[in-house]
């Protein structure tokens, strides 16, 4: 079957190809916003999905779609951002058949909405969508079905996690969140973020569940830290929001 969004009873998740051949995964940065976007790929059937794309690298990811020779399939976003404008609109322009996809839970428009347990396919490769609110109400953490990699959007950062003083955010729903939805995967499941501002690039599951000086804590010791940040409010707040939840959808001006 060719990649497709399928949900609850329906869904049953690809399974590896015994050939042997990886996924196709190529991790890229936005330094404005300190943003990380990811194209996986399957080699075989050249079908891609691209996770967290933003406006202004929209191009870049697109030339690089092409130049692999894939097919970009879906164009995904694990919230509706706040620091940022996705690409995922312009994304549908420069590669006609690409579709974006958002959690239903963000409220935000897009041709795809997907809810915890629904399955990403592509190729011979499915993400997997956990619901992992808290951050906002409408994040997910996509991991892949072998459990090797997760990639937890603004829930889990490396030695951190995303804020919860605004867009509905609720610091204890994000510490079950994490714990629950998160941490239950393996140690060795691979950890890429939707951001990092030091120049990592990966974690693990085991590292962030023993390491990280937030989620380490009790929760009540974790909400207390949270709502104690005071962290001024992003730049682009006012109107990437605003962008994001019709950016799945519009046209970009010509």
């Amino acid at each position: 079957m060719a990649g497709a969004v399928l949900r609850g009873a329906e869904r049953q998740l690809s399974q590896l190809s015994g050939s042997g051949v990886p996924i196709l995964l190529r991790q890229m940065f936005e330094p404005k916003s300190c943003t990380y976007s990811y194209l996986l790929g399957d080699r075989e059937s050249r079908e891609a999905i691209l996770i967290d794309p933003v406006l202004e690298t929209a191009p870049r990811d697109a030339q690089l779609v092409k130049e692999l020779g894939l097919r970009l399939l879906y164009a995904v976003n694990t919230h509706c951002h706040a620091d940022h404008i996705t690409g995922s609109g312009l994304l549908r322009s420069l590669l006609p058949g690409c579709q974006s996809v958002i959690s239903r839970l963000s409220g935000a428009q897009a041709d795809l909405h997907i809810e915890d347990g629904d399955s990403i396919h592509f190729g011979r490769f499915a993400l997997e969508t956990r619901a992992s609110p808290g951050h906002t109400p409408g994040c997910v953490t996509f991991v892949l079905n072998d459990h090797s990699m997760a990639f937890t959007g603004d829930a889990l950062l490396i030695r951190g996690c995303g804020r919860t003083d605004f867009q509905q955010g609720c610091a204890k729903t994000l510490y079950h969140s994490v714990h629950e939805k998160i941490f239950t995967l393996p140690g060795d499941c691979l950890i890429y973020p939707a951001h990092d501002y030091r120049g990592l690039t990966v974690s693990t599951v085991e590292e962030e569940r023993t390491l990280n000086p937030r989620l380490t804590l009790s929760c009540e010791e974790f909400v207390k830290v949270m709502d104690n940040l005071n962290l001024p409010k992003p730049q682009q707040i006012d109107f990437a929001v605003p962008a994001n939840m019709r950016c799945g959808i519009q046209t970009p001006p010509s």
